[in-house]
């Protein structure tokens, strides 16, 4: 017989203080660091990767969370729809996201080295 158990509520990931202004940036999941969160905006990929991702509740809209990435980057750990997800670093890079990042005294947006475009918040 399965039993499914309710997690408990995880905190909120901190938000180091900075002087810079936010930023919205998006960026593949598999650039995301421990702690960051995003809203799925794209799924690109493959029929099956992409089928397979929709099916399991990655879909465009949903709110995801990095809460692990193993020892050699491969694979990842998400929070996502109040459940934990493992997923391939070749699968979340197919997952387009929007976060929020501080914007450095130089101008670069933190946290987002690889990010594909950034707008002001």
């Amino acid at each position: 017989m399965l039993k499914l158990f309710k997690k408990k509520e995880q905190p909120a990931p901190e938000v180091k203080p900075s002087s810079g202004e936010l930023v919205t940036v998006t960026m593949s999941l598999d650039n995301f660091e421990i702690g960051q969160s995003g809203v799925i905006k794209s799924i690109g990929g493959d029929g099956k990767i992409r089928r397979r991702l929709f099916d399991m509740g990655v879909t465009p809209g949903a709110e995801v969370y990095l809460r692990k990435r193993a020892p050699l980057g491969d694979p990842i750990e998400v929070t996502i729809r109040d459940y934990e997800l493992t997923l391939r670093k070749t699968e979340a890079a197919v997952v387009m996201l929007e976060t929020n990042v501080q914007k450095s005294a130089d101008g670069k947006a933190e946290g987002a080295s690889n990010a594909s475009e950034v707008k002001d918040a």
